[in-house]
């Protein structure tokens, strides 16, 4: 029995009430709760943003995070809808804001894997770099991050309905950028890379059938899936760019002006389902 639960009770063992995390572990000045994360485990971090969000408060800040996953989920107020700013300190762990539905997360730190993943509506800002599979089957809401992410962000990113996600990328990533993209905008600055340095990701769009990625900086043609294809950009696409990189600059202190001075690339699919023949129907 130990040998087949053991790996589950790495996280889970030993799991404190919330009445006693409360106590110990988080104080409530009126509509402002802290949260001392230091050797709390990833389920009692999360009990007590819940417990913080049923108690009406509308600002949370998580001190000492370290690796501590699922942040921002399990939020849903039964009593009413309001939306709560979640301010991290360090390094939260990975599917930060997984399933998020409207609130607002600030991460003074670094990210790992999976921010955003299935993201349905709500902001996430890292004021770092993020890790893999970024704002992977995000449906709504915007995410930016300061630096660089890891491979495969904004895999199968898609709209629904009346959303559209947003991942604002100030650097640059690695492999597969935007595969299976199926809505929404990706923004790529390339900020930190020297004049005429390539992006670092190959493979970017392979599988796009959706959505457009707004590249700026230099991109070689092999780098490129054989699923997009390049274009000019349009006035439309040059207030969609104001918009979200203004947005992004407010948030990281950086100069619009330069950035949209610079060169953009528009991709696009070449086709709504690239891989059809290989289906029956």
């Amino acid at each position: 029995m130990q040998i087949k639960f053991g790996y589950r009770d790495n996280f889970l063992y030993e799991i404190r009430p919330t009445g006693v995390l409360c106590s110990e572990c988080m104080s409530i000045d009126a509509d402002k709760a802290v949260i001392e994360a230091r050797d709390l485990k990833h389920k009692e971090v999360n009990d007590l943003c819940r417990e913080a969000v049923l108690s009406g408060v509308s600002k949370i800040t998580i001190n000492n995070v370290f690796g501590q996953r699922y942040i921002g989920t399990r939020l849903y107020n039964p009593t009413g809808q309001h939306k709560v700013t979640i301010t991290i300190n360090n390094f939260p762990g990975n599917d930060l804001g997984i399933f998020l539905d409207g609130h607002r997360i600030i991460v003074n730190g670094n990210a790992q894997d999976g921010v955003g993943n299935t993201m349905n509506e709500g902001e996430i800002i890292v004021h770092g770099r993020a890790g893999d599979v970024a704002a992977m089957a995000m449906r709504g809401g915007k995410i930016f991050v300061r630096d660089n992410v890891g491979y495969r962000a904004a895999i199968h990113m898609k709209e629904y309905r009346d959303k559209l996600p947003v991942l604002v990328i100030g650097g640059t990533a690695q492999d597969f950028m935007g595969e299976y993209l199926a809505g929404g905008v990706v923004i790529m600055l390339g900020l930190g890379l020297k004049e005429n340095e390539p992006h670092r990701a190959n493979y970017i769009g392979t599988g796009m059938h959706g959505g457009v990625i707004y590249l700026r900086g230099h991109v070689e043609p092999h780098q490129l899936g054989k699923e997009v294809g390049v274009r000019e950009l349009d006035d439309h696409d040059w207030q969609v760019l104001q918009t979200h990189v203004y947005e992004y600059c407010q948030h990281f202190s950086k100069d619009p002006a330069e950035i949209l001075s610079s060169k953009f690339i528009k991709l696009l699919p070449v086709s709504k389902r690239p891989y059809g023949n290989i289906y029956a129907y």
